[in-house]
């Protein structure tokens, strides 16, 4: 019930635009079949390739009729405001009247697919109103067949294909950005930059809204019950059977008793059911005569503070943080939802851009060290080889990362973290089995608790990423793709145990490119902008530098290969020899989306 409550606002459909050569008397006649067919095949793609949060396909909405003047690129517009479409794909394979044909809604990313043909100029239509969409201050994307095809062909080429989709995945994150809620459960953590939310950030850039509960909150629903008891009885009698409780590292006088630690236990489970009550709303809520609380803050992500005005007297929020961010619980197998722990806003935009791109969990983590080949061998007598072999990030944080992070999933033998309808049961009970949940380390968090405990399994291509905010510049966005690597036993725990072996952890190389920030993994390090970062699964850079392009964040690192990045035609009017300059030229120049 609270997973059909949770998507009731519907998702943005994605509109299909089919223009077309007005002149009557033959020429527009000749063309209606060719373009309309178009538009048909481009909504069958994305309708039968792309999923929405929740797994159900991806809805278009194409123009009643073609375009081929003002008028109708008004009633598409109409047509397209009462659908709830989020961005909008035009389709041509002949010459159209740019400015007269072209979608003018500033506020959704727009493409345009111009057939590379013969016997109709699409191709310069194409050029025509990305020039037209140029002068008037609307970025969007082109997209333009490698090779010519017949006019009779209507299959839609690997290359289109790509591009297609590559506009799309990034259009469908901004359109369910917009309108959305980031949740603050509680304020600063421990003096963390990220933890200092920048409303003018989430408002201009993503065109989302701020919702802030002090973790008062929290106290007040355990103790006057404002959640679903019987739901809680589940949630505890599946905690017993599947969350096993690994070795309490404390010293005995720093030990919680049996009872203690069954109270923890009641009180994480009792947070986990609170925040995300809090975030969707619940309408069991309602039933039980809390309306108010039933209605739930429309939050896509949220994020707790915990450190220390909450840890220092309660049991901290790793549970809840890490199973909230899993792909299943109690309930069953479901879509993650987004928990940055210390509030870390920027990291937990970062991850919602990778869960609306991937739509699997992601690894919220410390960048804590990097390891040199030379400082391994010297403290454990191993020399690092294959992908580990020119050194190692240790990616750790206090537990909170999603369970889907072990690395248990499967895809052709191989580890993967996969969108929450591919999971299986059996699956989801071995990312549970990998996991210890071990009493918290009582230096840092005095209220106890339990921190997830697991080991990431190498092997999966990964893509670390991290937003940041800039005074007088705004934010900026850093990629690195790479790889998660297995290292021996006896070496993992050398290197674990000199931080908190009680947290989970993940072992990371990024792709080296000999260059730049990319010269060296130490320089992967040193450029990192922020202690925290994000790994989703898969090589995704290039669709999360599509991503800020449409809400006008610069990318200030990154080693994606330079022939899959795609952004916006006019950025290449902003400069051709320097790329990133360029990036950053129009960014500065569209300012951002929502502004």
């Amino acid at each position: 019930m609270i997973e059909q409550y949770r998507w009731q606002g519907g998702f943005p459909k994605i509109g299909i635009r089919p223009t077309i050569d007005g002149r009557r008397r033959g020429v527009r006649e000749s063309l209606e079949e060719k373009t309309m067919t178009m538009a048909r095949n481009v909504a069958e793609f994305f309708s039968s390739t792309l999923r929405n949060p929740d797994g159900s396909p991806v809805e278009c909405v194409i123009a009643d009729t073609c375009i081929g003047g003002v008028a109708e690129a008004s009633a598409a517009a109409k047509k397209f405001a009462k659908e709830n479409v989020g961005l909008s794909v035009t389709v041509t394979p002949c010459w159209c009247y740019g400015t007269e044909t072209m979608d003018m809604d500033a506020s959704i990313p727009q493409a345009v697919w111009g057939f590379n043909g013969t016997e109709r100029p699409g191709a310069v239509y194409l050029a025509a109103v990305l020039a037209g969409y140029a002068q008037k201050g609307i970025p969007a994307f082109g997209i333009y067949g490698h090779d010519v095809q017949d006019l009779a062909d209507n299959s839609i080429p690997q290359d289109v294909q790509e591009k297609l989709l590559a506009f799309a995945k990034s259009g469908l994150a901004v359109a369910n950005l917009r309108g959305k809620s980031y949740l603050s459960m509680g304020s600063v953590s421990m003096g963390i930059a990220g933890s200092v939310v920048n409303e003018t950030f989430f408002q201009d850039y993503l065109g989302m809204r701020n919702e802030y509960v002090d973790m008062s909150e929290f106290v007040r629903r355990m103790d006057e019950v404002i959640y679903d008891t019987a739901e809680y009885e589940k949630a505890l009698a599946w905690v017993k059977e599947y969350c096993k409780e690994g070795p309490d590292n404390n010293e005995p006088e720093g030990q919680k008793s049996r009872e203690a630690k069954d109270k923890d236990w009641e009180t994480v489970v009792k947070m986990a059911l609170i925040a995300r009550d809090l975030m969707i709303g619940n309408p069991r809520l309602a039933e039980l005569g809390f309306e108010e609380e039933a209605n739930g803050h429309n939050a896509i992500a949220s994020g707790f503070q915990g450190q220390r005005q909450w840890t220092d007297h309660f049991p901290n929020g790793d549970f809840m943080e890490a199973m909230l961010n899993s792909s299943f619980d109690w309930n069953g197998i479901r879509s993650p939802y987004i928990v940055a722990t210390e509030n870390d806003s920027l990291n937990g935009v970062t991850m919602l851009f990778g869960y609306l791109l991937t739509h699997s969990a992601q690894i919220f983590a410390d960048v804590r060290t990097y390891w040199s080949p030379d400082a391994v061998k010297r403290v454990t007598g191993y020399t690092l080889e294959g992908k580990a072999a020119e050194g190692i990030i240790h990616l750790i944080n206090s537990g909170a990362a999603a369970l889907d992070g072990s690395g248990e999933q499967t895809q052709n033998g191989q580890p993967v973290m996969k969108p929450h309808w591919e999971i299986t049961q059996d699956e989801a009970d071995n990312c549970l089995a990998a996991t210890s949940w071990r009493p918290a380390s009582t230096g840092y968090f005095r209220g106890g608790g339990f921190s997830s405990d697991f080991l990431t399994k190498g092997g999966m291509p990964v893509t670390m990423a991290r937003i940041n905010l800039v005074k007088g510049l705004g934010p900026v966005l850093q990629i690195a793709e790479g790889y998660t690597v297995d290292l021996p036993e006896a070496v993992h725990d050398a290197l674990d145990k000199r931080t908190d072996p009680t947290w989970p952890t993940t072992w990371f190389t990024p792709v080296l490119t000999g260059e730049g920030s990319f010269k060296t993994v130490y320089d992967v390090m040193d450029n990192w902008g922020a202690n925290h970062g994000v790994l989703s699964y898969g090589h995704v850079g290039a669709d999360l530098i599509t991503l800020a392009s449409m809400l006008r964040i610069p990318v200030n690192m990154h080693n994606v290969p330079e022939e899959k990045i795609y952004r916006p035609k006019v950025w290449g009017l902003h400069g051709t020899s320097d790329k990133e300059g360029a990036d950053y030229r129009a960014c500065q120049n569209f300012g951002p989306l929502y502004k």
